[in-house]
């Protein structure tokens, strides 16, 4: 699965380079604040179309094994009201994810079983977006998105963070937020 998103990306990114004439490299500042590093890459196709390419990977164990590891590719395709990288746009995305996540004390409603159990498994989805993108500079942006969607998720539950002991699998169909970020922009024209 990993290889195959890779190669997913590589081919986005040769695309981008071929056809694109602007270009941004950002990072996801909610992304950062779940210690998540990321890295993504918007390029415009006209002056009102552009492709997003956004990934994450987190491969950090907290204190007390402590988990919210993951890896995470979403690619979006988005229409600007005005023009590419300034303004209003609407968006269509798809999302990929590996996770292993358990130990940590969420108390939202969807999320309380965290701190119990731990969670293993993929998820595949999509859905839109609504976002905003402001001019800072000649070579800066910061940009507001929020996405809701589907997610298709297959997993494996254990009793703790630690142990080994499946539970059980399972399947899940999620409707929710699928996408949240606040990014910081680099431009490339």
């Amino acid at each position: 699965m990993k290889k195959i998103a890779l190669i997913i990306v590589g081919i986005f990114l040769f695309y981008s380079f071929s056809f694109s004439q602007s270009l941004g490299i950002k990072t996801n500042l909610v992304h950062w604040a779940t210690t998540t590093p990321n890295i993504g890459i918007e390029f415009a196709f006209s002056r009102k179309y552009t492709m997003d390419i956004s990934a994450g990977y987190n491969p950090f164990v907290f204190n007390d094994n402590k988990k919210f590891q993951h890896w995470i590719v979403q690619p979006e395709l988005r229409y600007w009201t005005c023009e590419s990288f300034n303004g209003h746009f609407f968006g269509i995305h798809g999302l990929v994810a590996e996770y292993n996540v358990g130990g940590i004390d969420f108390p939202l409603g969807r999320l309380k079983d965290l701190k119990d159990y731990r969670y293993k498994g993929f998820a595949y989805g999509g859905g839109i977006s609504y976002g905003y993108q402001w001019v800072l500079s000649k070579r800066w942006n910061v940009e507001a998105s929020l996405g809701a969607g589907y997610a298709y998720l297959t997993y494996d539950k254990y009793p703790c963070t630690k142990c080994g002991t499946l539970l059980k699998s399972e399947n899940k169909n999620y409707f929710g937020v699928t996408k949240a970020a606040v990014s910081l922009i680099y431009l490339i024209k």
